[in-house]
């Protein structure tokens, strides 16, 4: 039976008590505080983690009623309605249909699965659910990206000619970094999953959809890393052994692609020393361009090529009210107020939460990503994947065959 609102409002529960768990913590906290019309009272349940101690300090920072070790002790729970779930790729199928066949909404952050069987039988439980079941591509929500896709819509750029996006960070820079899931699985499933996921469906957010890629090339530039002497959290330092381990995936990726209209260059990484978190792109039309880094959230470059050859060039453009998800969405949505990668987790959660609570598309923010979008995001990387294997060769999306045995990387 689909879990339902009772007069005590949407119960909320959060499994995974890491770095992006906590931004769903958050998130819920604030959702309910923007924009109009108001939702039924938000009541914050329980956070599950396998570590009681991570669930029971992440519950008391964030206000949840409590912690469990379980994912079925929030399964069970009729008074909760609303589960974000973000854990390790391997065990989102698992909880996920389990949460769904317990009448349950979920909310499961990308990648769906660590397999590509695993993701479609996913979307099918998602398909056969009475509940509602979608994907969390957060950085979609950003305002300033936002933006560039409406400049592309619009007509403003004009027709699109290529998309070229970085997406580098350096949380495994250090060789003394400790071993997690994070370096484990087939290649593909690194530094390509990990950030050129969030590239890669930004793009097609941009740009349309991606039919073909090719040049795929992935390194591995630390090849061992010491095991960790206790649990690792997100991506958190910890004491480590002197025993090193393998590493087994991707550290840096690279790949073209084309669009239904224009073509695209990648570039991925975890170990560009000197970037925490840069996520920069551009797209060129034939009337103007648009550039954005995640560095700088708070503006857009955008060029239009208008007016006399002599005054043109690129402009700053400091985004405020005028702008996707601001009008409301802060509690100070004033001109020049700042803000960053923190609210896109609350305007998620607030579009998640209106679906639920059955607000009318039109008079909601847009819907947060279907599991089918999830799949397709993971036989993108796979056609990736492929294409790398193949030395460089041109792969169609969705031409990846997936197996019981084969993983593709998530």
């Amino acid at each position: 039976m689909a879990a339902s609102a009772s007069t005590r409002g949407l119960g909320v529960a959060v499994i995974g008590a890491g770095m992006a768990g906590k931004a769903h913590m958050a998130a819920y906290r604030t959702a309910a505080t923007l924009y109009e019309p108001v939702l039924p009272p938000i009541r914050l349940v329980s956070v599950g983690d396998v570590s009681p101690a991570f669930g029971e300090a992440a519950a008391t920072r964030y206000g949840f009623e409590r912690n469990d070790t379980d994912w079925r002790a929030i399964a069970d729970d009729p008074s909760i309605n609303v589960v974000s779930v973000v854990i390790a790729n391997r065990f989102h199928r698992e909880v996920v249909e389990g949460l769904l066949a317990a009448g349950k909404h979920v909310l499961c952050e990308k990648p769906l699965s660590d397999t590509l069987d695993d993701a479609r039988a996913m979307a099918t439980a998602a398909h056969e659910a009475s509940t509602i079941a979608r994907v969390g591509f957060t950085y979609r929500r950003s305002p300033g990206i936002a933006y560039i896709r409406d400049l592309v819509r619009s007509g403003t750029l004009g027709r699109v000619l290529h998309f070229s996006g970085r997406y580098w960070c350096d949380y495994a820079a250090d060789p003394r970094t400790p071993l997690s899931w994070r370096f484990q699985g087939p290649a593909g499933s690194g530094a390509l999953a990990d950030v050129g996921s969030h590239l890669s469906y930004l793009a097609e957010f941009v740009c349309g959809d991606i039919r073909s890629v090719s040049g795929g090339r992935f390194a591995t530039v630390i090849d061992e890393r010491p095991e960790p002497l206790g649990m690792v959290s997100g991506r958190g330092a910890t004491a480590v052994s002197d025993t090193l381990g393998r590493v087994e995936n991707d550290d840096y990726a690279t790949f073209s692609a084309a669009f239904d209209e224009g073509v695209g260059a990648f570039e991925v990484s975890r170990v560009a020393t000197g970037h925490a978190n840069t996520l920069t792109f551009e797209v060129f039309g034939d009337a103007g361009s648009a550039s954005f880094d995640f560095r700088r959230p708070a503006e857009v470059g955008l060029y239009l090529a208008e007016g006399p050859a002599a005054q043109r060039g690129f402009r700053q453009v400091i985004l405020g009210p005028d702008h996707p998800y601001l009008a409301g969405g802060l509690a100070m949505d004033a001109q020049g107020v700042g803000f960053g990668q923190n609210e896109g987790f609350v305007f998620q959660a607030r579009a998640f939460l209106e679906e639920v609570a059955g607000l009318p598309e039109e008079a909601s923010l847009p819907r947060c990503a279907t599991f089918d979008e999830g799949v397709h995001n993971m036989e993108l990387l796979a056609a990736v994947a492929s294409s790398a294997e193949a030395g460089g060769a041109t792969v169609t999306v969705g031409d990846v065959a997936a197996t019981k045995n084969e993983e593709v990387p998530a």
